[in-house]
């Protein structure tokens, strides 16, 4: 322990009145003696300030002083960009020779913040770990921050928070930035994505190519790959904005990988790649529904179908045909008249699904327009054929242009009696029917219909057979279209709920959703999702699958996914994955993604070495950015606080300082009275008698 402090420190003997008005009334008087050339009046003014000072009661305060060691931070930047080739041995070499200046100086404590080993998707951050390591440093004690990185941080918005409240208080803010002004790099920068989309309209995805490092008339060729396969090659020229028009063809999540070629000078070609994601998206469903003739099931396909606030739906019946005469007013009939020719041809192409419920040829939509219907479905629009008993006649659509669509050749025999409907083979696995509710056998039956129309099934997948196993709900696909046919028109008795009912609504919902390509719905699928750091895989197929998938993994490499059949039309797997980034999971035939984390991680979007971001922290604290590509490591100094805190590169043996403090924590306090005891009186009375005998001469 050492002295340090001194002072002075009063404790009156009498109140501090007391002793105001005593120096106001001896002060008058000195005045009044000095005004009349009193002989001896200084030394009564000497006495009357001794008096004053023992009353006063000073005393010398002594401080016992230990000095404290000042603070330095140092923080070290260990994110992913930090670790590119050239960048890594910078890195190194600089924390090196900063460490071994610091260990040098003994009366400096160091302290380490390291960033970037949570590799987060909001980049690197800096500033909110510096400002949490600060709180715990005292102001008085903090010598300086010394943080060496790339520059590329991604919280600049804390610089402010970082510099302390006052915006100067604590030490200064030193960066050595890991790279040279010169540094160039290509990279693909997706400017502007949607995250969703209407199905069938175009959309506009616009990108750049950012290349310092290009030449005027230089071009590349940007890669774009859909759901993992090749899609489109686009040239584009470096640091210009490129619009890609995309048109979206199925509901769901679709992804795109955009990658260009290394340029002339490259820092890493992790950013040369990049993946959006658009989810795709249906307005609404157009649904034209055509009733041949009144019966109980029409309205319950109307309800279904307007119970779903996604559908937009157009009914007509047609209740007497054309060559019927009577007197009924044809506004009793209808409200309008049947729009044959605007509905199917003029506006045919906007329906998505059209359905023909009991529905017999009358002379009312011509054979052209029937012809119109197979072009829509081969153009990928959807049909349903709802049959009645008119199907097994001479007046069938099966004998029209859209018979050859039908999977289901009617046989010309019409049966009614009952019978319940159960699930295939196929319909077993089919997602439309093997989940639906109810067992269609066994203790929970469906409800019996009682009329069939018996068709052989030429193609198409049969999932559910009615009378003595008979075909009674085919799927098939046609062109770039599909078709639903139902071979009875009695699924409305389970609506009503005949005998315990069956899940009407549910079945001819999956029905439409399936015609509208649906990929849930698929029933040869694939899928893949990640949820608590696990792959889960799902593959649907109608025939049993327990081969494994393979996965392609964000860092290159591959897996193997085992599945397990579960007998219901899907096979399931998983394996536990860490890193994040894009898998990409395929069975040689389907392919599927999933994403852990950020798929363009912003931390390696730019991995220039730049001092832009760290400018104003390094302003508001004072400091200095020091390039280490271009004048190596700086030499550590201690100075004192009204000192500046760096020497800049015109300066012989460029510097960074940090601040000696001088702070200290008190150990001790010895008190010595100054004006105490009878020596004290003594001292004022002498001074009296030399005044009273310079008066008495």
């Amino acid at each position: 322990m050492i002295g340090g402090g001194t002072s002075i420190a009063f404790a009156p003997l009498v109140p501090w009145w007391v002793l105001f008005a005593f120096a106001g009334v001896a002060g008058a008087l000195v005045l009044a003696g000095l005004y009349l050339r009193a002989r001896g009046i200084l030394f009564r003014a000497l006495a009357a300030a001794l008096l004053w000072g023992i009353l006063a009661n000073p005393s010398l305060v002594d401080e016992l002083r230990e000095p404290l060691r000042d603070i330095a931070v140092l923080v070290i930047d260990e994110s992913p960009s930090q670790q590119l080739d050239g960048r890594r041995r910078l890195n190194a070499e600089a924390l090196a020779a900063v460490r071994e200046q610091l260990r040098r100086m003994t009366d400096l404590e160091v302290r380490t913040v390291r960033i970037g080993l949570d590799r987060a998707e909001d980049g690197t951050l800096l500033f909110g770990p510096l400002e949490r390591a600060l709180a715990e440093v005292p102001r008085k004690r903090l010598a300086g921050i010394i943080a060496i990185t790339d520059g590329q941080l991604h919280d600049a918005s804390g610089a402010s928070g970082a510099a302390g409240a006052d915006g100067t208080a604590g030490g200064p803010l030193h960066v050595l930035l890991t790279g040279a002004r010169s540094e160039s790099d290509r990279r693909l920068v997706v400017e502007s994505a949607p995250a969703y989309g209407l199905l069938g309209k175009p959309l506009t995805v616009t990108i750049r190519l950012d290349d310092g490092a290009a030449r005027p008339g230089d071009s590349a060729v940007v890669r774009i790959a859909r759901d993992g396969r090749p899609w489109r090659r686009l040239g584009v020229r470096p640091n210009a904005s490129v619009p890609v028009e995309i048109v979206l063809d199925r509901r769901g999540r679709t992804f795109f990988e955009l990658e260009v070629g290394p340029g002339r000078d490259e820092l890493t070609l992790e950013n040369n790649r990049r993946v959006v994601t658009i989810n795709a998206i249906r307005d609404r469903l157009r649904v034209l529904l055509v009733s041949g003739e009144p019966h109980p099931g029409q309205r319950s396909w109307r309800n279904i179908l307007k119970s779903d606030p996604g559908v937009d739906l157009v009914h007509f019946t047609i209740l007497r045909p054309p060559e019927k005469r009577d007197m009924t007013p044809v506004n009793e009939l209808a409200l309008i008249s049947f729009p044959v020719r605007e509905l199917f041809q003029e506006k045919l192409d906007r329906f998505h699904l059209i359905i023909f419920d009991r529905y017999r040829r009358r002379g009312v939509i011509r054979s052209r327009y029937l012809q119109n219907i197979a072009g829509f479905v081969r153009r990928g629009g959807a049909l349903m054929v709802a049959a009645g008993p008119a199907y097994a006649g001479p007046l069938s659509l099966a004998h029209t242009a859209i018979g050859p669509l039908l999977p289901g050749r009617p046989t010309g025999e019409v049966y009614r009696r009952g019978f319940r409907a159960k699930r295939t083979d196929d319909g077993k696995r089919h997602p439309v029917t093997a989940r639906l509710s109810g067992a269609g056998a066994g203790p929970r039956p469906w409800g019996r219909w009682f009329r069939q129309i018996d068709a052989a099934a030429e193609r198409g997948n049969i999932l559910l057979g009615g009378l003595d196993g008979r075909p009674l709900l085919v799927l098939d696909r046609v062109g770039k279209g599909r078709v639903a046919q139902l071979l009875s028109d009695q699924a409305w008795l389970w609506d009503r709920g005949f005998e315990g009912g069956g899940p009407q609504a549910e079945m001819l919902r999956r029905v439409s959703h399936w015609l509208m390509k649906e990929p849930e719905l698929e029933e040869e699928y694939l899928a893949a999702r990640i949820r608590n750091r696990r792959l889960e895989v799902l593959r649907r197929s109608l025939k049993p699958v327990n081969r494994p998938v393979r996965v392609e993994t964000p860092g290159g490499g591959a897996i193997e996914v085992p599945l397990k059949d579960r007998g219901d039309g899907t096979a399931t797997g998983s394996r536990p994955v860490e890193r994040p980034g894009l898998y990409r999971v395929t069975d040689g035939k389907l392919n599927a993604m999933a994403a852990i984390g950020s798929l363009n991680p912003r931390e390696m979007a730019d991995v220039r070495t730049t001092g832009r971001h760290v400018q104003p922290a390094v302003r508001a604290r004072g400091g200095g950015v020091v390039w280490l590509g271009e004048t190596g490591v700086p030499e550590l100094r201690r100075v004192d606080p009204d000192r500046r805190v760096a020497g800049a590169g015109g300066v012989a043996g460029q510097w960074i300082g940090l601040r000696r403090n001088g702070d200290y924590v008190v150990t001790g306090i010895r008190d010595i009275p100054l004006m105490a005891g009878f020596a004290a009186l003594l001292l004022a009375l002498l001074p009296m008698l030399i005044g009273w005998r310079r008066e008495g001469q």
